[in-house]
């Protein structure tokens, strides 16, 4: 379950997805994440590795970023993690850090309200969403769904251009329903959009980086 606001600490959740192993763009995007409240979490959902998936730099700074904030940092498995594990079953040793990191992540990550997952879920199956399909779903899901659902989704994979059918759209996507989605493109983009939830306000609120350094936060653009 995500942060409680017992002691009246305003707690946030930060979301952000396929970063494709643009360090640049993930630094710029890690900019905006406060880490430094341990009430706060921040939610990775997935395909962390630059094609052709053989550069594990990436996951090796965000092991080390879940060493340095413990329980904060929620990576899930996305499409690309799970091929590398499949491209690298018969020959990745039992001892590689990495490998075993990467069978550990989680498939999903729920709130009260929400699910992070990298692709989507099943939401024909309704509240039965979790038993639905196979644990690869959540990594492949396509196409993308858009509408009400019963929690909100944040999810990746697909580009957002795609979604909002604007080649020039790299931001978060919110669908004025239940859906978020967060792949900017980096590609083409060198951008990570970032989703920020208020726990408290219950409001959700994205960045814009301007190419002088300057950041504004804004709401979710339908």
């Amino acid at each position: 379950m995500g942060p409680k606001d017992r002691r009246g600490v305003v707690a946030f959740i930060y979301a952000m997805s396929d970063m494709h192993g643009d360090m640049e763009a993930f630094d710029r995007a890690l900019s905006v994440v406060d880490l430094d409240d341990p009430a706060n979490r921040l939610v990775l959902c997935g395909d962390y590795m630059a094609p052709p998936d053989t550069d594990t730099a990436m996951v090796r700074l965000i092991m080390g970023i879940q060493g340095e904030h413990p329980g904060q940092v929620i990576a899930l498995m996305g499409n690309h993690e799970l091929a590398y594990l499949e491209d690298h079953r018969a020959v990745a040793s039992a001892d590689d850090p990495v490998v075993a990191w990467l069978r550990g992540l989680p498939y999903y990550w729920e709130t009260d309200t929400q699910i992070f997952v990298h692709a989507g879920v099943d939401e024909e199956a309704q509240d039965l969403w979790r038993y639905g399909s196979e644990d690869a779903y959540f990594c492949e899901k396509f196409p993308w769904s858009t509408g009400a659902f019963l929690k909100d989704v944040i999810a990746g994979h697909v580009g957002t251009a795609t979604i909002a059918d604007d080649p020039w759209f790299h931001d978060v996507y919110w669908d004025g329903q239940s859906h978020y989605y967060l792949d900017g493109s980096v590609h083409v983009s060198h951008r990570i959009p970032v989703l920020k939830y208020d726990t408290v306000a219950r409001r959700y609120t994205c960045f814009r980086f301007g190419a002088d350094g300057s950041v504004e936060e804004h709401e979710p653009m339908l």
